[in-house]
C-alpha cells in the first residue's frame, strides 16, 4: 500500500512478487490501486493492475491429468511472461516483443501460447472471483499473437510486414486505420458477450467514426490499464511506449523511443 502511495513501482512489484494481496481494503474500504489512483500515482496503479504472476503461467508448463506434454513449453514461459506482464498494449510494441525473441518468432510456438492465453481468458472469467480485466487483456493478447502467426504464414516480410501494416498512416491524415480496425476487431471477438467491460468498451467506441478520438487502443488501455489520457509523460510514436526521448527534427512535436519502423 505504501509502495503506491509514495509512487515506487519498482518496490510495488517486489511486493507483488512476495504475494501482496491486490484486493485488500484498508480502513476506509479502499485498494492498494485505488489509493495509488487517489493520490495521482498512476504508475503504480498500472502496476498492480497489470500483475500476473509467474507461477501463474508455469502452471501450463507442467503436465495436468493424461496430457503426454504441457501446454506451454518451459522455454516459453519466460518471454510469454515478458509480454502478459508489459503495460503497453500498442499492438505494435506487441509484435516487436514477439520478434525480439526467436523462441517466440515461430508459428507452432505463438498457436501454443495463443491457446495458453485463451484457456486463461476462460479461467479469468469463469472462476468466483471473476476478472473481466485480465480475462480482456489475455484475449487480446492472444488475438495479436494469431495475427503474428499470420503473417508468419502467409507473407514474405513476415513480422516486419505486420509492424509496418499497423503503422501506415491514410494519405488524407496519417491515421492508422489498419491498427484502428484490428484493435475493434479483437474486442468485438471477445467471446463472453455479457461481460459488463466489453459492453462498456463497445459504447465507447461503436459511435466513434474512424481517425476520431478516442481511438480504439486509448479506451482498451485505459479500460485495462488504469493509465489516463492526461498524464504528463512523452509516448513513442510508433510503439506507444512511455519515456521516449527522441523528436523529430522537422516539426519538434512528435517523440520516439523507436525508429527502426517509421513510415
Amino acid at each position: 500500500m505504501f509502495a503506491g502511495l509514495s509512487g515506487k513501482t519498482d518496490i510495488t512489484w517486489m511486493m507483488l512478487d512476495a504475494g501482496a494481496e491486490t484486493d485488500v481494503t484498508n480502513s476506509v474500504g479502499r485498494t492498494a490501486a485505488q489509493m495509488a489512483a487517489f493520490v495521482g500515482q498512476h504508475d503504480c496503479v498500472t502496476v498492480i493492475n497489470n500483475y500476473f504472476s509467474r507461477a501463474r503461467l508455469d502452471y501450463y508448463t507442467k503436465l495436468q491429468g493424461l496430457e503426454k506434454e504441457p501446454k506451454l513449453p518451459a522455454k516459453l514461459a519466460g518471454p510469454l511472461h515478458k509480454i502478459i506482464m508489459s503495460t503497453n498494449l500498442n499492438p505494435v510494441k506487441v509484435v516487436m516483443l514477439v520478434k525480439e525473441n526467436p523462441l517466440l518468432a515461430e508459428v507452432e510456438a505463438l498457436d501454443k501460447c495463443r491457446r495458453v492465453m485463451e484457456l486463461i481468458c476462460e479461467k479469468c472469467i469463469k472462476q468466483q472471483d471473476m476478472n473481466e480485466v485480465l480475462a480482456m487483456k489475455m484475449h487480446y493478447i492472444s488475438c495479436v499473437l494469431g495475427k503474428c502467426a499470420s503473417f508468419l504464414k502467409d507473407r514474405e516480410d513476415k513480422l516486419d510486414g505486420l509492424i509496418k501494416s499497423l503503422l501506415k498512416g491514410r494519405d488524407s491524415d496519417g491515421f492508422p486505420v489498419f491498427q484502428e480496425k484490428f484493435i475493434r476487431e479483437c474486442i468485438r471477438k471477445f467471446p463472453y458477450c455479457d461481460a459488463t467491460l466489453l459492453q462498456q468498451l463497445v459504447r465507447s467506441i461503436a459511435p466513434v467514426d474512424i481517425g476520431n478520438d478516442p481511438t480504439a487502443l486509448s479506451v482498451l488501455t485505459q479500460a485495462i490499464t488504469g493509465q489516463v489520457g492526461f498524464m504528463d509523460a512523452e509516448f513513442c510514436t510508433t510503439c506507444g511506449e512511455k519515456g521516449a526521448e527522441k523528436r523529430c527534427s522537422i516539426c519538434k512535436m512528435v517523440s520516439f523511443e523507436t525508429t527502426e519502423f517509421i513510415i
